[in-house]
């Protein structure tokens, strides 16, 4: 059942709208990529997008949770809405951790959902979902990623096509004399940036939010280790495996606005 029948000009203002009123509410959003925004009582709790990682591959990537520990609590059929109290009870995860952790994914994942153009959107009944504590004002969420929008956008042109660059490796990433001054968390991304992945991808491959990823590429272009390639004719969405290469050698651009008005 939807609960709004006059469309608002924006997401943000639908999830101001439910702030004002405190109500609880599924924000579905149509597009490509699309997501889910859950709100209850007029906070922001949790959103999903396939253009950032979740909760869950953050957990798992990141070796926080191992594999076969989430596989046999999901084997219980926990329903999603207490899937995170089971983590925490079983001492898998500690709450404050677990918190972070979902406030993290939700603000990448609203930082995601910016540097798209919507086709619709509605806020319907709420719907269960991974419950990590986790609860925003919807002004400190636009904030926050109007404040990433801004740091990217002052860099190499606009942050939406810069999330979709390919990057390659370029010649100083063989120099192994300055591989050697990189972080490992610079090489870590040099390493998976083949000149087929996309911010999107390296974020998944690694298990890091988009917004953290798109950072440190920016260093790593501006160090001179990796080069944009050209843009296909073809604007299709990556396909690039999302498995690191066992070989270590090689991976920003950045002003896009907030969530757009609605076409009537």
């Amino acid at each position: 059942m939807t609960l709004e029948t006059a469309p608002p000009r924006n997401v943000p203002a639908l999830l101001t709208a439910l702030h004002t009123r405190k109500d609880s509410a599924t924000v579905l959003v149509s597009g490509s990529p699309g997501g889910v925004i859950h709100v209850r009582h007029g906070l922001v709790v949790a959103m999903e997008t396939p253009a950032a990682p979740g909760v869950e591959v953050l957990l798992l990537k990141s070796r926080r949770i191992a594999e076969e520990d989430w596989t046999a609590l999901r084997a219980t059929g926990t329903d999603p809405a207490h899937l995170a109290r089971e983590l925490v009870a079983r001492g898998l995860l500690g709450a404050a951790e677990l918190e972070i952790t979902g406030q993290a994914a939700l603000f990448d994942a609203a930082f995601a959902l910016a540097l798209t153009r919507p086709e619709g959107w509605e806020a319907a009944e709420p719907r269960p979902h991974l419950d990590t504590g986790t609860a925003v004002p919807p002004a400190r969420m636009v904030g926050e990623t109007s404040r990433r929008i801004r740091l990217l956008a002052n860099e190499r042109g606009a942050t939406a096509r810069f999330a979709r660059d390919r990057l390659a490796p370029a010649p100083a990433a063989g120099d192994p004399a300055r591989l050697a001054r990189l972080s490992s968390r610079h090489r870590a991304v040099l390493t998976t940036a083949d000149g087929r992945r996309t911010p999107r991808d390296i974020a998944f491959t690694l298990g890091r939010g988009l917004f953290a990823v798109m950072l440190d590429l920016r260093d790593l272009l501006a160090l001179g280790f990796l080069q944009p390639l050209a843009a296909t004719a073809s604007d299709r969405p990556s396909t690039a495996p999302r498995t690191p290469p066992h070989t270590s050698a090689a991976a920003p651009r950045p002003s896009a606005t907030p969530l757009p008005r609605r076409k009537r």
